[in-house]
């Protein structure tokens, strides 16, 4: 409708022409200000003593009111006066009653006279038509004159048509206060933020497939390895509240079949490609959107639209609180974010009230989170249904979660299925969750087609699991790249291998760099074994970490006998990467700390390693655990770790209980030991023990 104090009045000549005229100005404020029934009886006595400017507003008034019959004859009285804003809402009323030809005559009067709103509505009408180039001319006539209703729907044309044109009229129409313009022009910043990450300029910002809810879901429980290189098939990054570990078969490359990330399965509760909202970074908005002296940057995009949400935001705009919120999470800053999310979901946004449901149960308040998702749930909210069945399924009622797993895939969320999966698997319910992830798996879930190749292979059908997992690769899966490597390991083909291996590595996968890392040792490849190795060790594998510190090692110069009074050094990069092992529970490195710390003279420590490495079952460890013991008079319990590393294969511990069987004068005993150190070996050992069990046996039948 056309503002009441369009300024424009009529010549003498008849013509519309476009002069200032301070008495609708006048008009205009009046009616802005004072009481409307006191102002609509002003303007009616003034209208009917026939002052053209009452008229014109008068019949905006009763129009906006609704009462047509009444509006009309003041509008058409000052229209015939001359008076644009009556023009214009003249045609407002008659495109109301269908007469949309008369309307559009009356806008072009308008229009022509300068009427910026007019000119929106002629172009507004031109563009329903199907005349756009007709639309263009008369949306950009109003938006020129600054009008914002104008430059939003000439943005929204040129937007249709993926001009570049459409960002400035969005940016006009928004300074101006346009809630729905602002929030549009938050969302083309973040679409730039998003290119410039793909385009690697400035990797910030990842939005997934789309704004669902926070997806800061914790990952599931620990998978039992099945020994200190041991990796396996993966059926999904499930990110979520874990309730299964899955097969694991490991190969002769030390690998095996995993179930789960590297930290664990568990149920999904976002979109495939990750869930939620992963905005940007914060940082200093920029007035113009773009620093001086270049395009803008990630961060800067991110700030300004996070300002424009903020505009739209505080005028209403529910989607723009939600996307706001998304933002000042990711910034950290949660308890803004929870109001944001908050005024969201009151104004009816189910995917803010799962974002808010995600908040409070990251804050332990896991009663309420429960509340906002369900009302999200009940408004077809698929993630937040899948929030629901994973926090069912932690809780151990399986029955309810699955109710809430199979809602979120009625609501169109393929989550739900691969999760019924998932469910079913941990229930060991094979054909079931066989049944469920193959229905995801077809949906183009790349996470379920990875789970669905390793039940194949658990049913021993490797053939029907390779296009799995390669369908599940193509897509993304980083578990799916990595379990093709292992699957062409086990069948020798290890250049293949590599390649998964390094595809999946890049992407960040532990177990990937390391088996790469192994890879390299192997070619003697030292220096990029190093960097696999490194990237490996820090994503936590124990194993990456004792291989990483015996290249460093193995760099070292041999240790020089201490000098006099010497300092003591601090510990060097390999022995810290040693330590991390240990830590982690790695046998070997357990042993090579203790050696490390026998060394330095600190048998104490070197003690405590070597115990925790025998009693973890590590040979070497009970052997040198032995020797310390001995050295400090502990014969009768050196003993017994000797004996303990000798029945596991140890051929110095069984020499050594020879030797100390001898100097009791139990040589039968000792003749025992010697024929297992013999058998052991290694050749030095052996060429002893044979040499004793001789001496023995002269001294039996001497």
């Amino acid at each position: 409708m056309e503002n009441m104090g369009d300024r424009a009045t009529l010549l003498e000549t008849g013509r519309f022409v476009r002069r200032h005229d301070e008495s609708a100005d006048s008009a205009a404020g009046t009616v802005g200000t004072e009481d409307t029934a006191d102002a609509e009886a002003r303007h009616r006595r003034a209208a009917d003593a026939g002052d053209t400017a009452s008229m014109s507003v008068l019949g905006a008034l009763l129009l906006r009111r609704g009462d047509l019959d009444a509006a009309e004859p003041y509008l058409r009285a000052a229209t015939a006066e001359g008076e644009r804003a009556a023009a214009n809402n003249l045609g407002v009323l008659l495109y109301q009653r269908g007469y949309v030809d008369e309307a559009s005559g009356w806008w072009r009067i308008a229009a022509v006279a300068g009427s910026a709103p007019a000119a929106h509505a002629l172009g507004r009408h031109y563009r329903e038509l199907g005349d756009e180039p007709a639309a263009e001319y008369w949306l950009r006539q109003s938006a020129e004159q600054g009008h914002a209703l104008g430059a939003y729907a000439l943005a929204d044309l040129l937007e249709h048509r993926s001009d570049v044109g459409a960002e400035r009229w969005l940016r006009a129409a928004a300074e101006q206060g346009h809630r729905e313009a602002a929030y549009r022009l938050a969302r083309a910043l973040e679409r730039r933020a998003r290119e410039a990450a793909r385009s690697g300029a400035d990797v910030v910002y990842n939005s997934g497939t789309g704004p669902l809810a926070s997806g800061r879901i914790r990952r599931g429980a620990l998978a039992e390895r099945p020994m200190d290189t041991g990796t396996g098939f993966s059926t999904g990054t499930g990110i979520g509240f874990g309730t299964g570990t899955g097969f694991r078969a490991h190969t002769d490359t030390g690998t095996g079949f995993r179930t789960g990330p590297d930290t664990g399965t568990g149920f999904r509760t976002g979109p495939d490609t990750g869930t939620g909202f992963r905005t940007g970074t914060g940082g200093a908005a920029g007035a113009g959107g773009a620093p001086a002296g270049g395009a803008a940057t990630g961060p800067t995009l991110i700030a300004e639209a996070a300002q424009w949400y903020r505009q739209a935001a505080a005028r209403g705009h529910r989607r723009a609180a939600l996307y706001l919120g998304a933002i000042l999470e990711k910034r950290g800053e949660l308890k803004e974010a929870g109001r944001w999310y908050l005024s969201s979901a009151r104004d009816g946004e189910s995917r803010a009230a799962c974002a808010l449901g995600f908040l409070l149960r990251d804050a332990g308040d896991e009663e309420s989170a429960a509340v906002w998702w369900l009302r999200a749930a009940q408004e077809g909210d698929g993630n937040a249904a899948n929030a629901l069945g994973a926090l069912h399924a932690a809780r151990g009622e399986q029955q309810t979660a699955e109710r809430w797993y199979r809602a979120a895939m009625d609501a169109g969320d393929v989550n739900g299925a691969y999760n019924l999966g998932l469910l079913c698997a941990a229930q060991d319910r094979t054909a079931q969750a066989e049944q469920w992830y193959r229905r995801a798996a077809y949906a183009g879930h790349r996470e379920a087609a990875n789970a669905l190749a390793v039940l194949l292979l658990q049913a021993d059908d490797p053939t029907g699991a390779e296009p799995w997992f390669s369908k599940a690769a193509e897509a993304g899966s980083v578990d799916a790249a990595f379990n093709l490597g292992i699957l062409y390991a086990g069948r020798d083909d290890d250049a293949t291998a590599l390649v998964w291996y390094e595809r999946a590595a890049a992407a960040g996968h532990t177990e990937a760099a390391l088996q790469v890392g192994i890879a390299c040792l192997r070619d003697g490849d030292d220096r990029s074994a190093e960097r696999y190795l490194r990237c490996a060790a820090g994503g936590g594998s124990a194993e990456a970490a004792f291989r990483l510190a015996t290249v460093l090692d193995s760099r070292q110069p041999p240790p020089g006998p201490p000098a006099l009074g010497e300092p003591h050094t601090a510990k060097s990069e390999c022995e810290q990467w040693y330590e991390r092992a240990a830590q982690q529970g790695h046998r070997r490195a357990q042993v090579r700390v203790g050696m490390l710390a026998a060394a330095r003279g600190d048998n104490g420590d070197a003690a405590r390693w070597y115990r925790e490495a025998a009693e973890a079952g590590s040979r070497n460890g009970a052997f040198n655990l032995g020797l310390l013991l001995a050295r400090e008079g502990g014969e009768r319990e050196a003993a017994l770790w000797w004996t303990r590393a000798a029945q596991a294969g140890h051929g110095r511990a069984a020499l050594r209980l020879a030797l100390l069987a001898a100097r009791r004068g139990e040589l039968t005993e000792g003749q025992r030991w010697c024929a297992r150190a013999v058998e052991l070996g290694p050749a030095e050992v052996a060429e002893r023990a044979a040499r004793l069990r001789e001496a023995l046996h002269q001294e039996l039948t001497a």
